[in-house]
């Protein structure tokens, strides 16, 4: 029986790491992620979440340097609800207060090999420049209380955002099963680089 279950399942791990960041305005950076997929996948090893360590930009570089890796295998029966990477990234304001430095969300690659993505951060803005001075005042800026809420479209519309900054993720991929279930996930050693875009960050330019 649980062979007959396990016919119709396809396995996708995700090894890699979050690089870096490069954000020319902030320094003692650090970065949250976890991933967002649908109702039909479930992960099996490996941590759905996570938080890298605080990093400082060095006197030859202008980059943040995480290095932080990623392990992680899901399954699914099919691939409806791909799962997506979400990071947001925070740091301390002129007052010592941790605030959100950007938001930004990628969607894992399809095909395996070994791929990198460059994902643009962005922030929410507040609608009145009172709300604006209040929130610089009180070390409050507008944050979503849920981060997963950028790899959904439902209501972003109306969100007011502002681009800053890039995340670096490296991601090397592998599946199984996928084409004896009919999928072609197209040639094993892809090596790409990929500037990844959201309409949320499209919005914001």
């Amino acid at each position: 029986m649980e062979k007959t279950s396990n016919s119709s399942v396809f396995l996708l791990t995700v090894n890699g790491q979050i690089e870096g960041a490069n954000f020319p305005d902030y320094d003692n950076l650090y970065c949250k992620y976890c991933y967002v997929y649908g109702h039909d996948w479930a992960p099996t090893t490996g941590l759905e979440e996570g938080i890298t360590q605080i990093t400082s930009k060095s006197s030859q570089s202008h980059k943040l340097i995480w290095n932080f890796p990623l392990e992680t295998t899901f399954k699914s029966t099919n691939p409806s609800g791909w799962p997506q990477l979400v990071v947001s990234v925070y740091g301390p304001d002129v007052f010592g207060n941790d605030v959100v430095r950007g938001y930004g969300a990628t969607h894992i690659p399809f095909t395996p090999g070994q791929h990198i993505r460059t994902i643009p951060m962005f922030v929410p803005e507040p609608t009145w420049r009172l709300q604006k001075f209040t929130g610089w005042l009180l070390g409050r800026r507008p944050e979503y209380t849920d981060p997963k809420v950028v790899a959904h479209g439902e209501g972003r519309e109306v969100t007011r955002v502002r681009s800053q900054g890039f995340v670096t993720v490296s991601f090397h991929i592998m599946t199984k099963d996928m084409k004896r279930m009919g999928y072609d996930t197209g040639p094993t050693n892809s090596s790409t680089v990929q500037f990844a875009t959201s309409s949320q960050s499209r919005d914001a330019q």
